[in-house]
């Protein structure tokens, strides 16, 4: 799957004010083809890629580029602002994915630095962040990727209600598990390869 060009070929279209179905009647393809370009499942070929560059206004090279990263690991990360619980998760994150770049984070302000820079594809946060939320982080994240799987990782069961508010699929009692993760991977709202039971 290719989610980076997928990803880029949706904003474009969305930029230019199109509907999948008005940009397929411009490509001449379906806009169940559309659909299949902007879920990752298919990339079109090159004389596709010169023609939706034309239709959207944009150098080729930006979707050539974007295609042409389709085997790029995807991104996770845990922020804690704890540093022992993000050192302890790391190696049970990598564990049950191994084919994904792990990071771990202790301050929102630098998990978003990193997210404006990485594609992330699925990210762990600890509710209680110090002087921020991680309620607000999550909804920081989606601003910046809608596609981004956040799955809040937490000490209180009472915060439950006000996760599933933020756009997360995910809430997990501490300390996170192995087979916790295996069984949130099942429940992403955006799944990706990890390499894991679940690919």
């Amino acid at each position: 799957m290719n989610i980076l060009f997928a990803d880029t070929l949706k904003r474009l279209r969305t930029e230019k004010g199109l509907s999948q179905i008005q940009l397929g009647k411009q490509m001449s393809v379906s806009n169940s083809t559309i659909a299949r370009w902007e879920n990752g499942s298919r990339l079109p070929d090159f004389a596709m890629l010169s023609r939706l560059a034309e239709v959207l206004g944009v150098d080729v090279n930006v979707l050539l580029n974007s295609a042409a990263q389709s085997d790029e690991r995807p991104n996770v990360i845990m922020v804690d602002d704890v540093k022992p619980i993000v050192l302890g998760a790391l190696p049970v994150l990598e564990e049950v994915m191994p084919n994904v770049t792990v990071t771990g984070f202790t301050k929102a302000a630098d998990a978003i630095e990193y997210a404006k820079a990485n594609r992330v594809s699925l990210a762990f946060l600890d509710i209680e962040l110090g002087s921020t939320s991680g309620l607000e982080l999550c909804r920081t994240l989606l601003e910046i990727h809608p596609r981004t799987n956040v799955v809040y990782l937490t000490a209180y069961k009472d915060y439950a209600l006000d996760a599933w508010s933020t756009g997360a699929c995910g809430f997990m009692v501490k300390p996170l598990t192995s087979d916790g993760v295996r069984e949130q991977l099942t429940k992403l709202r955006y799944p990706f390869p990890t390499g894991g039971e679940d690919k």
